[in-house]
């Protein structure tokens, strides 16, 4: 049948042309709208700080605008993401087998929502907590914090961004434990490694720099990690020798 044909790659670039400009519409909708409501959202994001006893400012006149159009781009691509994830999907589909599909729907809605799950703990608990550690280091009338906005949301954007990505492990490691390049007897073994390489990757990933934000983010993927063991020995495939005993019964 013709509808069966591969199809070429004129095809494909306008396939994903059509997917990309729906994509682009769905941001820009979403990055109007949540500009006309950029005010409130960027006071609750500046809750820590003012909490804090702080005050943020802004050091250039053009600052303080561009940092409503950069929050609002951030929740319009948040708020985007469903529509975007499901053009790629349509476009990447078309080439992937039955068995390849079915893993996809099977990982894809977890590991959306632990993103998720991961940028609301940076906001609702990390964030907070690490403001307002390190403010704690002014000595009033003598050191006292400035904090610029544009500093303050590239920091937040950053611990955010870090957070979504570090609770994406469990999903890794269910995928690499279903197709057999790890076990959980081997990630077991390598906690003292995981552990090391966690704490590797925390320094650079933190976005304050010091041992306070490295620590705060190394601690949740250090536990995210004891969390994809147990999930491992759940979904891991089981022995040989085992199912033959099963269906031998």
């Amino acid at each position: 049948m013709a509808e069966d044909r591969p199809m070429t790659i004129i095809e494909h670039l306008e396939e994903l042309r059509r997917r990309l400009l729906v994509g682009l519409a769905a941001l820009a909708v979403a990055s109007v709208l949540s500009f006309l409501f950029v005010e409130p959202l960027l006071t609750w994001l500046l809750r820590p700080v003012v909490a804090a006893g702080s005050r943020v400012v802004f050091l250039a006149p053009t600052e303080a605008f561009f940092v409503r159009v950069k929050v609002a781009l951030l929740a319009g691509v948040f708020l985007s993401l469903p529509v975007m994830l499901y053009q790629l999907w349509l476009f990447v589909s078309v080439g992937l087998t039955e068995t390849e599909r079915r893993y996809a729907l099977w990982l894809i809605p977890p590991a959306m929502a632990l993103f998720v799950a991961g940028a609301a703990f940076a906001l609702i608990a990390v964030v907070p907590v690490g403001v307002r550690f390190l403010l704690g280091y002014q000595v009033p009338g003598v050191l006292e914090p400035m904090i610029s906005i544009g500093a303050y949301t590239s920091f937040l954007t950053w611990f955010v961004l870090a957070f979504g990505l570090v609770f994406e492990m469990p999903i890794v490691i269910v995928f690499l434990t279903k197709i057999g390049l790890v076990t959980p007897q081997s990630l077991a073994a390598w906690r003292r490694y995981a552990l090391g390489a966690i704490l590797v990757a925390a320094a650079p990933l933190s976005p304050g720099g010091d041992v306070f934000s490295m620590l705060m983010l190394a601690v949740p993927a250090y536990l995210l990690y004891e969390v994809s063991i147990w999930i491992a020995r759940l979904v891991a495939p089981r022995p040989a020798v085992a199912v033959e005993q099963v269906e031998g019964r």
